[in-house]
């Protein structure tokens, strides 16, 4: 008698090859609405690193603080008041070109827009040595002499040093009004081409000065030499930055000719610089 295969029944092969279900993670692109993936420039060490921009944002935020406390606490028995005052300004200045940069161009808000690095060992070395001035004349000089080179207004704060504090104001508010009222057409660097959606800037400060941002940065570097009552770096700066700005000047208008023709001809002959012997 032939023998017969053993009888399995559906139940038991449904059991046997049974297996628990395990939905599969929807990834983000399968929704519509779902955000872009990161710009691989946020993560650290890339040009927009969001962990280096939170750490400059901490330090200048911490030492804009403490500078400030400091030059409460001394002023105005005490002269070196300028010294952390001066900290305090340039934790201002670095801290506004970024936030002005994401605010009205983001996309060049990366790490260099705080200009922190990226002006130069020159840059360093010029706010080094007015700290140095300030505080080696006052140990060497009496108050009174050299480094007041005034008579105080209202009994208490020199004229130089006022003069020092209104231009710095006058600098830093029409640099920072300056690059929001260029928004997207700003940029740190003099660009060589003209890109898509560049535009020549005639109103609101552009109206009347051509290039606003360097002008409030040159009247601003002199106001806190000023300031400090340093003689050496105010001529210092006075000349490093006419230079620069001449030559910087003389350069970025052979492109904006080459990009908008009669038109920046015309706009340049109705505007103004604002810094003495710059046509």
């Amino acid at each position: 008698m032939a023998s017969e295969a053993p009888h399995q029944d559906a139940a038991t092969t449904e059991t046997t090859n049974w297996k628990p279900h395990r939905p599969t993670t929807p990834s983000l692109n399968s929704f519509p609405n779902s955000p872009p993936s990161l710009d691989p420039s946020n993560y650290p060490h890339g040009k927009k690193s969001l962990s280096g921009i939170s750490l400059r944002a901490f330090l200048i935020g911490t030492t804009l603080g403490l500078s400030l406390s400091l030059t409460i606490f001394l002023f105005p028995t005490y002269y070196l008041w300028r010294v952390p005052f001066f900290l305090a300004s340039l934790c201002l200045f670095h801290f506004l070109e970024y936030y002005v940069t994401a605010e009205y161009n983001t996309r060049y808000a990366s790490i260099s827009a705080f200009l922190l690095s990226s002006n130069g060992w020159a840059y360093n070395v010029a706010h080094s040595s007015a700290i140095l001035e300030c505080l080696v004349s006052y140990y060497f000089w009496p108050r009174d002499s050299y480094f007041s080179w005034t008579g105080p207004v209202f009994g208490v704060i020199k004229l130089q040093v006022l003069l020092g504090l209104v231009m710095m104001a006058i600098g830093q508010a029409t640099r920072t009004l300056a690059m929001a009222q260029a928004g997207s057409n700003f940029n740190h660097t003099v660009q060589v081409e003209r890109k898509d959606g560049h535009i020549l800037v005639t109103h609101g400060l552009y109206a009347i000065l051509r290039h606003p941002s360097y002008f409030g940065f040159f009247w601003w570097g002199l106001g806190t030499q000023l300031l400090l009552g340093n003689v050496v770096c105010l001529v210092g700066y006075a000349v490093v930055l006419w230079h620069f700005f001449n030559s910087r000047i003389a350069r970025e208008e052979r492109f904006l000719i080459a990009f908008f023709g009669d038109e920046y001809v015309q706009y340049r002959k109705r505007s103004w610089v604002g810094i003495p012997g710059i046509p």
